[in-house]
This record gives structure tokens, sequence and C-alpha cells, in this order.
């Protein structure tokens, strides 16, 4: 028998909107509490699994994520001062489109707003920003969440979808801090204008050098050129998870690489221009905790080598809303979510940790590519409208 309520979810990203989304078409009213205080453009291009693409497409957001995402070319992984081509392929002219057959490129924010109009389409009031979370407490088949601007609000089960840092898991298991995953990140993007001298070699184009790689490709109809630069490193001193970087120290990690990556380092805007440091948790034993669960990397971080991270918290809130169709109780049906998304997580998980250990050759001249980047299509065509739950 389905299970009815009130639910919360905390954090308005891509795993709690998709959440909302797919817990409101089972019934439930949902309300998303988001400690931003405004809901803007932020994030950079990500990729959009398909299975992810076509489960939100049964949705009805298929005809707006099309026009708004591009597919992925053909990947192009090159030797990082030479461009010389070590995997995959060159692909200097726009890719077939196969719809959601294939993966898409989309620049995040336009994903958020897509989901958040869906959600907001069918409760105006569904999401509230503002909202940072302070406490929690459950009494009497209750979860009260209490906020830092004085407001507190119960619900029948209570969803923590807060990302890394998540505020839900420390509240739920205690003073866990994430752990530095020795990556520091370099992201902006670039008007397609100013990148185009140094595209030379194609719409999508990993440059693989010591210890560093510097991705890029275009997103927003080919208007804009989304660059990340990873770079291993031994500490990260900055407090907060994202911070202004200059151009300066950005082509300073990547001085010793190709011209066409100086070039584009050069045209990046100061103000999209952002660093942060990769962190990381171990597995948790448990997701849940009574009627409070947790869900994308606030229960699941994982390393972005394979782009699947916003893939598997999009996974997560579909999965969520199967699993309690199902009922019997929230409780109970927290550990059937569990089972039947551990296996899958624990995959990517360990694919995106393999995946940066052979990108990121400690010599490419000395070593080349021992191994080719992963080719599993079973981790991006994974459906999770379609994929067995526990019985």
């Amino acid at each position: 028998m389905p299970i009815a309520g009130d639910i919360a979810i905390i954090g308005a990203g891509l795993g709690g909107l998709t959440a909302a989304l797919a817990l409101m078409q089972e019934g439930f009213r949902v309300r998303v509490y988001e400690q931003a205080r405004v809901l803007g453009e932020v994030g950079a291009g990500i990729s959009l699994s398909p299975g992810a693409g076509a489960a939100l497409a049964a949705f009805g957001l298929g005809p707006a994520l099309l026009a708004a995402s591009l597919p992925v070319p053909d990947i192009a992984f090159v030797h990082y001062k030479t461009n010389q081509l070590l995997a995959g392929a060159f692909d200097k002219t726009a890719p077939a489109d196969f719809g959601f057959a294939k993966a898409r490129h989309i620049y995040r924010a336009d994903l958020h707003n897509i989901l958040l109009a869906a959600v907001r389409a069918r409760d105006p009031d569904a999401v509230r920003v503002g909202h940072r979370l302070m406490g929690l407490d459950e009494t009497g088949g209750q979860v009260t969440a209490r906020f830092a601007n004085g407001a507190a609000a119960s619900a029948d089960a209570l969803i923590g979808a807060d990302g890394v840092r998540s505020a839900v898991r420390q509240l739920m298991i205690g003073d866990e801090a994430p752990e530095f995953a020795g990556q520091i990140a370099f992201r902006c993007l670039i008007p397609r204008a100013a990148a185009a001298p140094y595209l030379g070699d194609g719409n999508a184009v990993v440059a693989i050098g010591a210890a560093r790689i510097f991705n890029r490709y275009v997103i927003r109809g080919g208007a804009l050129v989304n660059v990340i630069g990873i770079a291993r490193s031994d500490a990260w001193q900055q407090e907060g998870w994202s911070t202004p970087a200059s151009v300066a120290e950005f082509l300073a990690e990547f001085h010793d690489f190709h011209p066409d990556v100086l070039g584009l380092i050069a045209q990046a805007p100061a103000q999209s221009l952002i660093k942060w440091g990769l962190f990381v948790r171990e597995p948790l034993a448990r997701w849940s905790r009574g009627r409070v669960l947790l869900i994308g990397d606030a229960a699941h971080p994982m390393l972005p080598f394979l782009g699947l991270g916003a893939a598997t918290a999009i996974e997560d809130g579909i999965m969520l809303a199967r699993v309690l169709r199902q009922g019997p109780a929230f409780e109970a049906a927290f550990g059937t979510f569990q089972q039947a998304r551990e296996a899958r997580v624990e995959a990517v998980r360990m694919g995106s940790i393999l995946q940066g250990q052979i990108i990121q050759a400690a010599d490419p001249d000395r070593d080349g590519m021992a191994q080719s980047p992963s080719q599993n299509a079973e981790l991006f065509t994974y459906d999770p409208l379609a994929a067995p739950l526990p019985a």
C-alpha cells in the first residue's frame, strides 16, 4: 500500500528538486527548504546521462531539456603538451542528435531552472529559500526541522539533499567532516566567440598531464565553452567550498600545457572563474535514521571524473518515489531505497576513482595511457524508472 503524508526536503539542488517533482507526482505534499536566499545561476556544465535524461523526460520535461542541452560528442583525450591523441576521437563537427539515447551536456543552471519551474508549476509555494537548517527532532511519527531564521517545519519524513557538506548528515551522525581528496579544481565559462581560436581540435577535448587534467566542451547551443581544470594538491587552505580564482593562478597551475589550453585560460572571465577543493567521505553503513533519509552527495559523494554525480542524484529522487509508492512505512521504505541504490552508487563511486587514476597518469610522457578511459556503458545507461526494486 503506498505511503501518504507530508515530506520536507532540505536542499533545492538537482537531487532535491527531482525528488520533490517525483514525490509530488505520487501525491505527497512536499516542501523544499534551501539555505540560499536567492536561487540564481550557479555551477557550470554537467553531463546528463541517457537514463537520467529519459527519466526526467517522462515527467514532461523532454522538450525543455532537449532545447537546453547538446549531445555529448566524441571526446578526444590528448597529450597535455602536444595535443597528440591518446584515446577517444576528435569530433570537429556537430554530433548527430539522438535525443536521450546518448548522454547530453547541459549548463547546470539551465537544468536547475527547468526542474524548479516544474516543481513550482505543481505547487507555487513548494520551495522556501533563506532556511538554513540548525536542528532536527523526531517525535510521535513527525520530523521537525528548526532553521536559523527562527522558523520550524514538521513533516511525516525528511530528506537530506543538501550536498557533500550536508547539515542533515551532520545532525544524524555527528561530527564527521568530509576529507580533502587531494584535488583542486578550477572552472569557468567562456563565450564561444572568445574561445573560438583555441577550439581547433573539436567540440570536446580532455588534455591529460602529469597529475592534472584540463577538460573543455561547448554548452548552451554552442554559445559557451565549459572549462574545468583539476590538479592534484597536498592541501586546500580555503574556508569555503568554492572561492574566486585569478587567471594568473590558473595559468600557473597549467603553465606547461598546450598553447590552446593556455589561450583558453587567458580568456576566462574574472567574474566566473572559481576554484574549489574536492572532498570525499567514506560510504555510510546506513543512509537513514528513523524517518530521515540522505540522498545524492549527502549520502554518497563521489569524485567528478566520470561526470555522473548529477545523474546519480537525479536517479535517487526518482527511485525514492518508486520505493515509497510500494509502502508500507517510511522507515522500512528508506531501508529498501538504500538496498535498491547502494550497488549502483558504489559502482559509480569506484569507477570515478579509477577514471581519475587513469586520466591523471603520473607522467604521460613516460607512461602514455596504460588504460583507456572507462567505456562501461552500463554506468551511463542505468534507467531509474526501470531498475529493479528489492522484493
